[in-house]
């Protein structure tokens, strides 16, 4: 709690009590209410991350970016993540992903970019470009991963 709290705090933003309920209220969306006392220390690697996505929340943002938030996460804790960010494409948060997850991409976005070494190789919608790309980096890149 006291993480999500720090920046209202620092900035001034709001009296105490409302960023209190802000708190708990985003704790309770990225499903860890339960751990609104506990230290980060420990917390999972997979908590730490929907912490993060919360504490980003609590300043009322247009966007979020993300960079690779499920990197160096088992299967089960990436779910977790993932389930949070579906619920806020959900709710129509505009977010920037850039991810592996190419099911989620898949799933979730509603335009994809793909890159290769900082350039732009090919964009569209999900479907254009996951399922079925033009361009033969994608071809390849795809193939590698098995969509």
């Amino acid at each position: 709690m006291e993480n999500l709290e720090i920046a209202p705090k620092l900035l001034k933003d709001g009296n105490a009590q409302k960023n209190r309920k802000a708190s708990l209220e985003l704790l309770e969306k990225v499903g860890l209410s339960d751990k609104a006392d506990v230290l980060p220390a420990k917390l999972s690697g997979g908590q730490k991350q929907r912490v993060a996505i919360a504490r980003a929340l609590m300043r009322k943002p247009d966007i979020l970016l993300f960079d690779e938030p499920t990197s160096a996460l088992d299967p089960e804790l990436t779910g977790e993540v993932l389930t949070v960010i579906k619920d806020l494409a959900k709710e129509r948060m505009t977010m920037i992903i850039v991810t592996h997850e190419m099911d989620f991409a898949r799933d979730v976005a509603n335009k994809v970019l793909f890159m290769d070494n900082g350039e732009i190789v090919e964009s569209g919608n999900p479907l254009e470009v996951l399922v079925h790309p033009k361009m033969e980096r994608t071809k390849k890149f795809l193939n590698r991963t098995s969509l």
